[in-house]
């Protein structure tokens, strides 16, 4: 016998680790590329909110609106936002691949701003802007709830950021082309815009999109349902079913109480700054359009750093062992705090460019919780209820969005431009109660640990 007859042939099955490397590059780079879809889905939902507070002055000269008709146009758009939020969060988003319910949302939404673009007042605009809230209530939480599928816990601070991060990137990247859109081709051209650029990326996601292994399951590389129903008997899957807490359970605990208050305060900062901040820089503080227009920006540039610098924190704390009470409750409240203090300050400084800055501060920080909500909302909630609890969530915190347009046109039509810094004091009694709340009821740790129990 020769050498080369006693020499080992090569195993030609292919080597378990070089598989599971592999499999996981693979769903790493999936990973990520559903999370940068998600950032241009949520920049795409932003820009589609904003232009009618960008066109404020253009559409009220237009239709001939006085300050409160046009809040309640903008709180229009809130109306079936929340209810669609928690009807899908309840009903579809545990259910329905996430998938198809986020490209059902992106062909809605260019629809919807049709009707406008055509032509037509108030009742037009009004009908559109329901249609519109009705397809973008679930957006976030079920954007959230996609990214976070791919990551286990202790890694989804930086995509949940990032999500969270494509809202103010919607803003930055829109508000200056549409400003130029509105100012030489009317307000009813930036619909069209918004709405061709919703249907392309409508087209994207139907081709790359998906749902992650940690939908159902934060246990690596399995689905839940499928590892549960493989070898257990119907009454085995029965009694897993029974053992999950159920919706009321969640919803009761004081982490989420805690989570839904500070997240409304900091979402009333939202609705303020989309309908409102373009018309506060110009009428308020005296920029000229295009200024104004440019720095509409300036807040949710802030936020976008305050984003990327709680998700950093917050990711290097919970590494190190420190207790997601303190890395996401108490950081959480902290930039809560800093908000309020900046807003209560604008009135008693003196000049535009030192109350501008404070705005910026203020808005821009204490409008950036909702990665600390997601992220909070994933860790408390068994898998298999998170869609309904982050969707509960979003349906009652977003009525600050229905609530505060409405409010604040009433104060400027009743109290003229001081409206506007009687506003900014509202908003920062709000957000002092958010960070309250954040202090002392958030602890996910604790009440996962309960539910579980």
């Amino acid at each position: 016998m020769t050498a080369a007859q006693t020499r080992p042939r090569p195993d030609p099955r292919p080597r378990p680790l070089n598989d599971a490397t592999t499999t996981s590059k693979h769903t790493g780079r999936r990973a990520w590329t559903v999370t940068g879809l998600l950032v241009v889905f949520m920049m795409v939902n932003f820009a589609d909110k904003s232009v009618l507070g960008l066109a404020a002055d253009e559409i009220r000269a237009d239709l001939g609106l006085t300050a409160t008709q046009f809040g309640l146009a903008n709180s229009a758009f809130f109306l079936l936002f929340s209810l669609s939020g928690a009807l899908v969060g309840l009903l579809l988003a545990d259910r329905v691949k996430a998938k198809w319910l986020l490209l059902t949302m992106a062909v809605l939404w260019s629809l919807a701003q049709i009707p406008p673009a055509i032509g037509g007042g108030l009742a037009a605009l009004i009908g559109s802007r329901l249609v519109l809230g009705a397809a973008e209530g679930p957006a976030f939480p079920v954007a959230q709830q996609t990214a976070l599928s791919w990551f286990p816990d202790h890694r989804r601070n930086l995509p949940g950021a990032l999500v969270t991060l494509g809202v103010t990137l919607g803003v930055i990247t829109a508000a200056p082309g549409l400003t130029w859109v509105i100012q030489e081709h009317g307000w009813r051209a930036a619909l069209w815009v918004v709405a061709g650029v919703g249907a392309l990326w409508a087209l994207v996601w139907s081709v790359f999109g998906g749902d992650g292994a940690y939908r159902t399951d934060d246990t690596p590389g399995r689905d839940a349902p499928a590892a549960q129903d493989a070898g257990a008997s119907p009454a085995d899957a029965a009694g897993a079913e029974a053992a999950l807490p159920g919706y009321r359970r969640v919803l009761a605990t004081r982490t989420w109480i805690g989570i839904t208050l500070a997240y409304f305060t900091s979402y009333w900062i939202v609705g303020l700054m989309v309908a409102w901040l373009p018309s506060y820089l110009r009428n308020g503080l005296g920029y000229a359009a295009d200024t104004a227009g440019t720095l509409v920006v300036t807040p949710w540039a802030v936020g976008a750093v305050v984003l990327l610098g709680q998700a950093v924190l917050t990711g290097r704390l919970m590494r190190r062992g420190v207790g997601s009470r303190t890395a996401r409750g108490r950081i959480g409240g902290a930039m809560l705090l800093i908000g309020a203090v900046s807003l209560f300050c604008v009135p008693l400084v003196d000049g535009t460019p030192a109350k501008t800055v404070l705005l910026a501060v203020g808005l821009g920080t204490g409008g950036s919780y909702a990665t600390i909500a997601a992220t909070t909302i994933a860790e408390l909630a068994p898998p298999r209820r998170r869609g309904g609890a982050l969707g509960t969530m979003n349906a009652l915190v977003t009525t600050a969005g229905l609530i505060a347009p409405v409010v604040v046109g009433r104060l400027i039509d009743t109290q003229g431009d001081a409206g506007y810094e009687t506003a900014v004091l509202l908003s920062a009694a709000l957000l002092s109660l958010g960070a309250l709340a954040s202090f002392t009821l958030v602890d996910p740790a604790r009440d996962a640990a309960r539910l579980r129990a």
